[in-house]
């Protein structure tokens, strides 16, 4: 495995970026972030397998 290929994340610099971008989308998605504080603790979907179909976008972080 080359060094491109190693890691999630391409380009660790863009770290900060990214997590402030996550921050600002949790902000945007009320709904769901009580969803999650809600039901978060008690893990009512361990062990199911959902699928989807998503394109990778910054709110698609936060849904995962």
């Amino acid at each position: 495995m080359d060094a491109t290929t190693a890691y999630k994340v391409a380009d660790m610099s863009l770290k900060d970026w990214g997590r402030k971008e996550i921050t600002i989308s949790e902000y945007e998605m009320p709904g769901l972030m009580a969803c999650r504080e809600k039901y978060g603790p008690q893990k009512p979907l361990a062990g199911v397998r959902i699928t989807g179909s998503l394109h990778m976008t910054i709110q698609t972080a936060v849904l995962i």
